[in-house]
């Protein structure tokens, strides 16, 4: 488990908590004093292996997890209502203005909700993955390889990755 705030934090580690099988907990260390939310005191859990569709759409798939989801809304905003600085048309072309991104979270690595991502993609036929991981290794290259392998024909270009430094 990956959250990316502290409400998904409680929610998931007390999913893990109760789940029969062994699971490994990560808690990226920058959402300690970045992310504030009002955690509820009630006894809660979140789906384990399961997405949330964070922002809707349907012409650009980004999947991320942990703390490069704020990045990704923040990018997805700019995009949408670029501030005067970066209206420009060698910033931000005209044809990507407006695009309809669809931001999910995968927030549980392994397993992961292959069947909530091939959903995802069939809709809009684009994925962009970003993680902080390195690309070699990296979970978003198995995702990319199994979102290749059963969605090859329904996709109008390859899956890009943004990964962290190798």
């Amino acid at each position: 488990m990956i959250p990316r705030s502290p409400i998904q934090a409680k929610g998931l580690l007390l999913a893990s908590i109760r789940e029969q099988c062994p699971t490994l907990f990560f808690e990226p260390k920058i959402l300690y004093r970045s992310a504030v939310e009002q955690v509820p005191v009630d006894d809660y859990t979140l789906p384990l292996s399961k997405i949330e569709t964070l922002i809707p759409g349907s012409d650009l798939t980004v999947l991320s997890y942990g703390a490069p989801i704020y990045t990704c809304e923040n990018a997805i905003s700019l995009l949408n209502a670029p501030p005067p600085e970066l209206d420009r048309e060698n910033l931000i072309p005209k044809g990507v203005r407006g695009a309809k991104v669809e931001l999910i979270d995968l927030r549980t690595i392994v397993p992961w909700d292959m069947e909530g991502v091939m959903e995802s993609v069939k809709r809009t036929g684009r994925l962009v993955i970003v993680h902080e991981a390195g690309r070699t290794g990296g979970v978003g290259a198995d995702i990319a390889t199994e979102v290749q392998k059963r969605l090859f024909l329904r996709l109008e270009a390859p899956v890009k990755i943004v990964a962290g430094w190798e």
